[in-house]
């Protein structure tokens, strides 16, 4: 699922260009990847204290001048869903949707909160 969907995000016309900006080991990442989402959506895996989006998000933010907006994060969540839909169906389909739109909402928002400081 990580990897079909990274390779959406990487084609993106929007998306593309930020993450393989700011993504120099795509294979490393994906496996990085892969391990937080299963934490995630799964409960199990190598993932528990591994991980800091925000901190991420911040500094690829700062990398891209600041630009990241809301419709960045909208793009994401079309991908997102979209993948898992072509994938997968039911509760913890709707779990892994609902989960991606409150982690963009909250990554967003503390963007905004950095830049207003």
């Amino acid at each position: 699922m990580v990897k079909k969907f990274y390779e959406r995000v990487r084609l993106h016309p929007v998306l593309g260009p930020i993450f393989n900006g700011v993504v120099t080991d795509w294979e490393a990442h994906l496996i990085h990847l892969s391990d937080f989402w299963e934490m995630i959506l799964l409960q199990t895996g190598p993932g528990a204290g591994k991980f800091n989006p925000v901190k991420v998000h911040l500094e690829v933010d700062k990398a891209v001048d600041n630009s990241i907006e809301q419709a960045h994060f909208g793009n994401w969540l079309e991908l997102w869903f979209g993948t898992i839909d072509a994938l997968f169906e039911g509760k913890n389909a709707a779990y892994a949707k609902e989960h991606a739109r409150r982690m963009a909402h909250v990554l967003f928002m503390r963007i905004w909160e950095v830049r207003l400081k």
